[in-house]
């Protein structure tokens, strides 16, 4: 009979298991948040998401200070040009630009506060990432990195949403 008991803890166990893998797979992965991935190692962020024009415009803007693991992801409709500024943003930012596969392709580091110079971005850009100034270049996101995110979708995405992990 004890032998038959342990089979059925060892089950549970394993069911136990399998449950907790899927939730964190499926945790992974939310609105609220953006994990990023490249030979540097893996970071996550806690984003808002501008998927609209009107965020979009606003931005960032007013804000007196952003916690470390914060940001806001900028979500096009399309890949397109883009251009960034500074206008009305009182802290100094990361933009982290990435393509409709959410590859990054390009980082500027540290937007200077209120500046209206143009920030270009890159073509064929459908991601921008911004984050607290210094930051990318601390933990080493740079050009080739991949971003996953539910709003980078689509059958040939490079880091997709999805049941399982990497």
């Amino acid at each position: 009979m004890g032998n038959g008991n342990q089979t059925v803890k060892g089950l549970l166990t394993a069911v136990a298991l399998f449950l907790t893998c899927v939730s964190f797979a499926s945790a992974a992965c939310n609105e609220a948040q953006i994990e990023l991935r490249g030979d540097w190692g893996q970071a996550r962020f806690t984003v808002d998401v501008a998927d609209d024009a009107a965020k979009r415009a606003q931005g960032l803007m007013h804000v007196e200070n952003m916690p470390q693991s914060t940001g806001m992801l900028f979500v096009y409709p399309q890949p397109r040009e883009v251009r960034f500024w500074m206008r009305n943003t009182l802290i100094p930012l990361d933009m982290i630009f990435a393509d409709r596969k959410g590859i990054v392709r390009y980082v500027h580091h540290e937007a200077e506060p209120l500046s209206e110079k143009r920030i270009y971005g890159g073509n064929n850009i459908q991601y921008v990432l911004e984050v607290n100034g210094g930051l990318a270049r601390q933990m080493g996101i740079a050009k080739g990195s991949q971003m996953r995110h539910p709003a980078i979708a689509g059958a040939d995405v490079a880091w997709p949403c999805a049941a399982t992990e990497d």
